[in-house]
């Protein structure tokens, strides 16, 4: 196999720090989904669903790292989303700059993805 880019384990990285920040996001809301006063069903839904995907956020970084191009397919799907959503933000709401920060964020990550040697990497 060859070696790891550099870029691919940078994506690895921030799509770890993603996985995690969800899984944490989701462990406090399940948390508030039990507090007195707590709105209810819908919202320990949503907390037990972010906590499943910051799991397979995590594991997709795992993937990522070994070569796998099923993670790299779904971290591509993930990032095209961000991006679009992003870009149809920067005009439907008043976040302009931090949704250009945002799409920016998704192009490097896609290019990161497909260079030559990543391309590589994958391929292996």
């Amino acid at each position: 196999m060859a070696a790891r880019p550099g870029g691919v384990t940078l994506v690895a990285v921030i799509v770890w720090i993603q996985g995690l920040l969800t899984l944490i996001g989701g462990i406090i809301a399940l948390i508030g989904a039990f507090a007195p006063g707590a709105v209810g069903g819908a919202f320990l839904a949503v907390a037990i669903i972010s906590i499943i995907i910051g799991i397979i956020t995590i594991a997709v970084g795992f993937g990522l790292l070994r070569g796998s191009s099923g993670a790299r397919i779904l971290t591509t799907i993930v990032l095209l989303i961000s991006l679009a959503t992003a870009i149809f933000s920067m005009f439907a709401t008043n976040s302009f700059w931090s949704q250009l920060v945002s799409a920016l964020l998704a192009v490097i990550g896609l290019i990161l993805l497909y260079t030559r040697r990543a391309n590589e990497y994958f391929r292996e």
